[in-house]
């Protein structure tokens, strides 16, 4: 095994050299993720590939054999990755995957890999309400129907039609939002799912309205949440079944807020985003995640979940 192979143990030479011949420069080995989050952290995974078309990527699932673990890196934007090495593929799609449509008046197709804010300016445009909330969440299409995400009130499941995946095998699915069991920030959707696209309905108003309520919520957002900084957002969710206070309420009365770890630490502007303000390593951000959630359940007997996806 040559010296770009290094860090990989299990998969094997021939699966390799298939991987290297069909994909070419599409597929690195022991690339570094780091710049790839909004934190600013992480290691290396030991496969990466970048997705050109859904041909090739179908073929390239079909290739790992479901032997592989796989992650699908969007926006980077609540995802906090290990400085190890990732035993594992990360997937990245290409701008390929980044298309949007209108279909009749009240129906809009986007791929995947589209952001947030894009389908919420493409709403504004074709005049179409109930995507606003999407003005306030970074990351992308995908990411939000893996986490059901949403804010002031509205979730992904609100717009929703369906969704188009490929299965851990390489088969394209479709799955109608109907069948879809969802949760506040979850749904009973397969981990292994790779999301390709999706459909979603909106209602017809004024662009003036729409605008209206899309700036107000904006504002909203830049008055309480910090920006432009290396953070990946709301870092636990909010205990909907165990108090009706929010996380951030149980987190300043139980926590000290100036508690860091290296360069981890909790933000002043809302005490559920936790920073990188320099150089912060995995472990410091996930010692503080762990100790803020110990002393909230410390002081008040609620467990925190994380909002944040892991990688490790």
């Amino acid at each position: 095994m040559d010296e770009k192979t290094s860090g990989i143990n299990e998969m094997s030479k021939d699966l390799f050299k298939k991987l290297s011949d069909e994909f070419g420069s599409n597929v690195k080995f022991e690339q570094d993720l780091k710049k790839k989050t909004w934190f600013n952290i992480g290691g290396k995974s030991k496969v990466f590939y970048k997705a050109d078309n859904l041909k090739d990527l179908i073929n390239f699932i079909k290739k790992l054999e479901n032997k592989e673990r796989i992650f699908v890196l969007g926006a980077g934007s609540n995802t906090l990755i290990t400085d190890n090495l990732f035993d594992g593929v990360v997937i990245k799609l290409s701008k390929n995957f980044n298309n949007i449509s209108l279909l009749g008046d009240d129906i809009i197709i986007a791929g995947s890999g589209v952001l947030d804010k894009t389908l919420s300016d493409f709403a504004i445009k074709n005049n179409l309400s109930g995507f606003e909330f999407l003005s306030c969440i970074p990351g992308t299409i995908g990411g939000g129907i893996r986490m059901n995400a949403g804010c002031f009130g509205s979730e992904f499941k609100d717009v929703l039609i369906s969704i188009q995946a490929i299965d851990k095998i390489g088969n394209i699915i479709t799955i109608p939002s109907k069948d879809i069991k969802f949760e506040y920030r979850n749904n009973n959707l397969s981990d292994d799912l790779i999301f390709l696209s999706a459909s979603f309905k909106g209602k017809k108003s004024e662009k003036k309205l729409i605008i209206e309520k899309t700036n107000r919520l904006k504002k909203e957002k830049e008055k309480n949440q910090p920006t432009k900084i290396k953070t990946s957002g709301s870092t636990f969710k909010n205990p909907i079944n165990q108090t009706k206070k929010k996380v951030w309420e149980l987190i300043k009365d139980s926590v000290p807020l100036d508690k860091s770890f290296g360069d981890a630490c909790i933000s002043e502007k809302h005490c559920n985003f936790f920073v990188n303000k320099g150089n912060a390593k995995f472990d410091d951000m996930k010692k503080l995640m762990d100790y803020v959630s110990n002393k909230v359940l410390e002081k008040t007997g609620i467990s925190l979940e994380k909002e944040i996806k892991i990688l490790e």
